[in-house]
């Protein structure tokens, strides 16, 4: 495909953050956004691309974006979820916290916490947490993997299931319209299922671009979490299953 000046310079822009918005790239080009709209769409169906509601994504769907610029995709979004998610926890809790950009937006927003005993395989996690003397942090061993700190493989398994704790806090990166809780790694849905099974509550953290994409291991399913917090739910089909499963849905964007 050939691209414009403005074309590339909206793909450079994908690759470094992630996602870029109609709206965003129409202020910053000077052009209307049915003009923008028309650059997605031609980026999009050469596959360059991923559209979604309202912009677009790097890379496509159904490839894992790199960290750094997951970090950046949805970051308000995450921050409003962490915040949520923190303020299920009280003090003197013990707590699984697994992979994931928005598990770290969690991990943040607990600093103010208190007497808290952190059980994590995200060393961007324990790095966070480690300085606070309120909280104890514990590492699990395992193979770190260099893309993103994460603690991977059968050692991180045995290590997590030593533990029995009141709260998990799971993220993941894709969620498909059946209520599959879906990721890339293997060895990474092994930890995520020992987390989830040595947990006594629940709780899955997840912006609403997840609902976007898809991955090719399965971790489990929406009904074997409570707790389910997200900026905004799509589907009328996720409410169901949270409905008919006692999932408790908290949705942290402002309602129309």
């Amino acid at each position: 495909m050939f691209l414009t000046g403005r074309q590339a310079e909206i793909v450079d822009l994908a690759k470094v953050e992630g996602r870029v918005l109609v709206e965003d790239l129409a202020a910053r080009f000077s052009v209307t956004p049915q003009t923008i709209r028309k650059d997605l769409n031609d980026l999009c169906d050469n596959k360059v691309l991923t559209r979604i509601h309202g912009g677009a994504l790097f890379p496509s769907g159904n490839e894992n974006v790199k960290y750094e610029a997951r970090r950046s995709i949805a970051a308000p979004e995450k921050q409003a979820i962490g915040r949520a998610a923190a303020g299920m926890i009280p003090d003197n809790s013990s707590l699984f916290i697994n992979i994931g950009t928005t598990t770290e937006a969690v991990g943040d927003a607990l600093l103010e916490h208190k007497e808290l005993m952190v059980i994590t395989n995200n060393i961007n996690v324990a790095n966070r947490l480690r300085v606070y003397p309120s909280i104890e942090v514990v590492i699990a061993g395992g193979v770190v993997r260099g893309s993103d700190g994460g603690i991977v493989g059968e050692a991180a398994v045995d290590f997590i299931r030593q533990f029995k704790v009141d709260y998990a806090v799971i993220g993941v990166s894709a969620i498909d319209e059946d209520g599959a809780l879906l990721d890339f790694d293997y060895r990474e849905v092994k930890v995520a299922q020992a987390i989830i099974a040595n947990a006594r509550h629940v709780i899955l953290v997840s912006d609403s671009t997840k609902f976007e994409r898809t991955a090719p291991v399965r971790i489990g399913h929406l009904s074997q979490v409570h707790t389910f917090i997200t900026d905004t739910c799509p589907f009328e089909g996720i409410r169901s299953i949270c409905q008919e499963h006692d999932v408790r849905l908290v949705e942290t964007a402002p309602q129309a």
